[in-house]
């Protein structure tokens, strides 16, 4: 269910850069290690493990075998510093459109399969909890549930209650509320407050602010797909010269993406400028640029800029938020909490990482081992008994 107008609009279809895959000679040991490493020592060891042992193998057998997503580059070809400079060269990467193949390959087997069914420009107003929302009054004593949701019809202007046996909180960002941000327009945060009533809500503590964003004069920010970086291309000021070795001695450009932030932020005020450039065109050749990056080339050209002869000038801007419902390690927020002979589930995806943890582990395909782990458990969930859920 999506309040847009199509199926295809959602921030996964914006999404450019690569998803974790495996890279020769690599190993779980070794992902870990490097996810530890972009989260700064924050990470969630537990949700380290699952991904490092289980990711790489279901983006195997859902995404490549299952669901056929061509990749245009294999692990070994693809850049090792696309999200924080993994030491094993480990990305996958359909051109700069991975979120789009992945949506494109998923949308198609769902449409295909005989029990989905999609239902587009319906709103969701809020969760249906037995407790806020029963006739009964003593539900409030049970332990909290989700049964579904209250949905509004744009084309009719109705509520209606959705039922459902688990509930999948997927609502998008909220980038829209920052100044400069990379989301698409209806990114409001619009599902944020739901979740305190069936669930223990952990507030938004971050918004990741990925560094490499075009700046055009009056209009809305065009994203950078950070695998530029791992490419070759530099941070540079506007008489092209690198300074990121001034913030980072050590990874310089190859710096996690908060880090970069934060000396783009720095630099920017250091110098009293309007913004910092990347510099592509001083150390990738200009066929590969075509080749690797061809949305970006078309994006920024239609800003008027020609990122394989200029300079890219580039800030700072909101991108995801980190926080939300407090879930376990397969994205339950209860554990089979009990509903009058069922079970009424709520999930969460990925929300229990911390901030740091969530820049270094996210990419297009972050839900994969997530979801899969779920999906033995909401099949045991008898049905509930809705006719307590007034219309």
């Amino acid at each position: 269910m999506t309040r847009a107008d199509r199926a295809e609009e959602s921030n996964t279809y914006w999404a450019q850069g690569g998803i974790i895959f495996r890279g020769e000679g690599d190993s779980p040991a070794l992902l870990a290690k490097d996810i530890e490493h972009a989260g700064d020592g924050l990470c969630h060891a537990e949700a380290v493990r699952l991904l490092a042992e289980s990711g790489p193998g279901l983006v195997q057998s859902i995404l490549l075998d299952r669901l056929k997503v061509r990749s245009t580059a294999g692990p070994t070809a693809s850049s090792p510093s696309a999200r924080g400079r993994p030491l094993a060269a480990r990305i996958l990467h359909a051109t700069d459109a991975t979120g789009r193949a992945m949506e494109d390959a998923m949308i198609a087997a769902l449409r295909a399969h005989p029990r989905v069914r999609f239902l587009t420009s319906h709103t969701a107003v809020d969760l249906l909890t037995p407790a806020h929302h029963g006739r009964d009054r003593r539900a409030i004593y049970d332990p909290l549930s989700c049964v579904g949701a209250y949905v509004l019809d744009q084309s009719t202007g109705r509520i209606n209650r959705c039922f459902a046996r688990a509930t999948v909180l997927a609502t998008g960002g909220l980038g829209q509320i920052y100044l400069r941000t990379t989301n698409p327009v209806g990114s409001r945060g619009d599902g944020s407050p739901w979740p305190t009533a069936p669930a223990p809500g952990d507030q938004h503590r971050v918004c990741a602010v990925p560094p490499d964003r075009v700046l055009p004069p009056q209009r809305p920010c065009f994203l950078i797909t950070e695998a530029v970086r791992g490419a070759g291309a530099r941070l540079v000021d506007e008489r092209g010269v690198p300074f990121m070795e001034r913030y980072d001695p050590e990874w310089k450009d190859l710096a996690p993406r908060d880090v970069v932030a934060r000396s783009i932020h720095s630099e920017i005020f250091r110098r009293g400028v309007p913004n910092a450039y990347l510099d592509l065109r001083s150390y990738i050749p200009a066929e590969r640029i075509r080749a690797e990056f061809p949305g970006m080339v078309k994006g920024c050209l239609e800003y008027g800029i020609d990122i394989t002869r200029d300079l890219l000038p580039v800030v700072p801007a909101a991108h995801y938020s980190c926080g939300g419902v407090w879930v376990d390690d397969v994205g339950r927020s209860h554990r089979r909490a009990p509903l009058r002979g069922g079970r009424g589930l709520l999930h969460g995806p990925a929300r229990r990482q911390p901030a740091r943890q969530h820049l270094a582990a996210r990419g297009p395909g972050m839900g994969v081992p997530r979801c899969r782990a779920r999906r033995g458990r909401t099949a045991l969930a008898r049905r509930p008994r809705y006719d307590d859920i007034p219309p």
